[in-house]
């Protein structure tokens, strides 16, 4: 028999891969231009030249078989050299190669941690709003899953619910700043005070709770700021990063897992991670991905069209009546819907070939994601015709 808990999954399609294929489809009848699609979170810039640059120099002038030969099973050593020497750079932290683990992407990354610091029937908190494939990384470990409510006035974390459901079996909290779908980033308040709590609790359990930090995008920050790193401020802490949005590298899947030195058993958790991929298929990220990555990692593609667009969308927010809250960062936006049901809400928006992603999915009803990684031009047109369909559907 096939496995049933998977075949049910079948019944479950992600709803923004959903309406992304609607947008296709609908693009194929009318015109994609003329389809307004904020529903894939899918970077709109290219990649550094210099990436591309350092990928011909590979090919040309590279043994092909140092390059595209296996890794060894813990990571490209130049790779993880100069990603350690590029957060120790930025953020004060003193990582060494041993504490960087390649990985396929955050989803690897996350895949990786959540193993190393979890068993079967521990508990894993997560922070609405929060990224929907959470929910499947954090239940195929085997444990239980605990969502905490969201503090729907700013969108950092609803302490007061946090702190009513954090129990003795909590082994680790996943969080993710700057925040898919709200873009907002963490406050230092923010973590100051959840690691407060995170310290306090450890010791009162008398067992360390992990945080588990989900960061793919941190370098896209508002306003000439900077995101607060989040392991800087808790010792017992796992960064998972993924060059997907910083360099615009999606398809490539490449990222890694960063334990920081504080951590307890620091010094075991990548090798653990090496062990963890025999039995997820995870291990060893594209080999000439990671030679690239590791000479460029401290670039980014231009992002600055992304606080461009989250300007013009969330001025014509305010004019129109929205309540939302400001992202810090990331390219979405996560306003209130005009009514109570957001599903409806957007199931209107598309009568006008706008397409939205209800908040339901996030853990925040009455919401809904705006991805705004598209063209700028399209992003003033698709005022317009929110605008109309404001002024037609709510007025």
């Amino acid at each position: 028999m096939i496995n049933q808990e998977f075949k049910a999954m079948l019944s479950g399609k992600s709803v923004i891969r959903e309406l992304s294929e609607y947008a296709t489809a609908r693009g194929k009848e009318i015109g994609y231009e003329n389809v307004f699609d904020f529903s894939l979170g899918n970077p709109s810039v290219p990649a550094p030249q210099e990436f591309t640059d350092e990928m011909i120099h590979l090919l040309k002038d590279k043994d092909p078989m140092e390059l595209h030969g296996y890794t060894p099973s813990l990571g490209n050593p130049d790779y993880k050299r100069e990603i350690a020497k590029s957060l120790n750079e930025r953020f004060g932290m003193n990582y060494v190669p041993e504490h960087i683990f390649p990985t396929t992407g955050a989803a690897g990354a996350i895949a990786h941690a959540l193993r190393a610091v979890t068993k079967p029937g521990d508990e894993v908190m997560i922070f609405a709003p929060y990224f929907s494939e959470y929910i499947p990384y954090v239940k195929q470990t085997g444990v239980e899953l605990v969502i905490v409510p969201a503090d729907t006035e700013s969108f950092q974390i609803n302490f007061e619910a946090f702190e009513s459901r954090i129990t003795e079996k909590t082994a680790a909290l996943l969080i993710n700043t700057p925040n898919n779908p709200s873009g907002v980033a963490y406050s230092e308040d923010t973590l100051k005070k959840l690691s407060d709590i995170l310290k306090a609790k450890s010791k009162e359990y008398g067992h360390n709770i992990f945080l588990i930090s989900d960061e793919p995008y941190r370098e896209i920050i508002f306003d000439n700021a900077k995101a607060p790193y989040a392991s800087s401020f808790y010792p017992h802490s796992l960064s998972c990063y993924s060059f997907s949005k910083a360099l615009s590298l999606p398809g490539e899947r490449i990222g890694y897992v960063a334990v920081n030195p504080e951590c307890e058993d620091a010094e075991f958790i990548v090798p653990m991670c090496g062990q963890i991929s025999r039995g997820i298929g995870h291990n060893c990220p594209p080999s000439i991905i990671q030679q690239a990555v590791a000479r460029v990692c401290n670039l980014t593609s231009d992002l600055s069209v992304y606080e461009t667009n989250m300007n013009i969308i969330y001025d014509k927010l305010m004019e129109l009546g929205f309540t939302c809250v400001r992202p810090g960062g990331t390219f979405y936006i996560f306003p209130k819907a005009l009514e109570e049901s957001s599903i409806e809400f957007c199931n209107k928006a598309k009568k006008y070939d706008l397409i939205f992603v209800p908040g339901d999915g996030f853990g925040a009803p009455g919401f809904f994601r705006m991805a705004y990684c598209i063209d700028t031009d399209k992003v003033k047109r698709a005022m317009e015709r929110l605008e109309d369909f404001v002024k037609k559907e709510y007025r």
